[in-house]
């Protein structure tokens, strides 16, 4: 696709974002071209959960600002270097109220809720849980150039709050899909594309 045409589907994919859809985030450079289905964590319901683990298949997870983070007492799993999975998680999370196993798709849409409520503190979650929290760089994608920043960049952008859920996309073999690989699935549900480079195209002309 052409940048013309990344830009274009930027622009549809933050709207479909501040409309509350899910959407597919492509050009992830630290994960080996990973994509990821994405939805602004204010718009979560148990119907995107749903979605997500049946068509993205992999780890369901919040993507929060080191602000909402430290609101909510969470730290790195691993600050250092050594050792890095890719991914900045902090220590799995479940709402300390209103959630029965944790693991249905309203369970873990109602730890997300909770977590990402007006004055939510550590006292509101429990740890361990089967939602997993990712702490983003404070620079947004234009310091890691990852889905996890580029997650809350959209929803910023889209105006729909900071943080979002993510959910790697799998493919029927187990292996790891590219974008090629969803074609079907991009069609049958209307889905955007937002692609990294053209976010980091837009967020560095408005800082230029």
């Amino acid at each position: 696709m052409s940048g013309a045409g990344l830009d274009a589907g930027l622009d549809g994919a933050l709207a479909a974002v501040a409309a509350g859809r899910i959407v597919v985030i492509s050009g992830d450079r630290l994960r080996g071209g990973d994509i990821d289905l994405m939805c602004a964590a204010r718009h979560v319901t148990p119907e995107a959960i749903n979605f997500m683990a049946t068509h993205g298949r992999g780890l369901i997870c919040l993507a929060v600002t080191p602000e909402r983070a430290d609101q909510l007492g969470l730290t790195l799993v691993n600050p250092g270097t050594a050792r890095q999975t890719g991914r900045p998680f902090a220590r799995s999370i479940e709402a300390g109220h209103g959630v029965s196993t944790g693991i249905s798709a309203a369970d873990r849409a109602h730890t997300v809720q909770v977590a990402m409520a007006d004055g939510a503190s550590a006292a509101d979650i429990h740890s361990p849980g089967h939602v997993f929290p990712l702490i983003g760089q404070s620079g947004g994608v234009l310091a890691r150039p990852a889905a996890c920043e580029a997650a809350i960049d959209l929803a910023r952008l889209a105006g729909a709050g900071d943080a979002a859920v993510i959910c790697s996309i799998m493919r029927d073999d187990g292996e790891m899909a590219r974008i090629d690989d969803i074609g079907d699935l991009i069609a049958a549900h209307d889905l955007a594309i937002a692609d990294i480079g053209a976010l980091i195209e837009r967020l560095e002309a408005r800082t230029a």
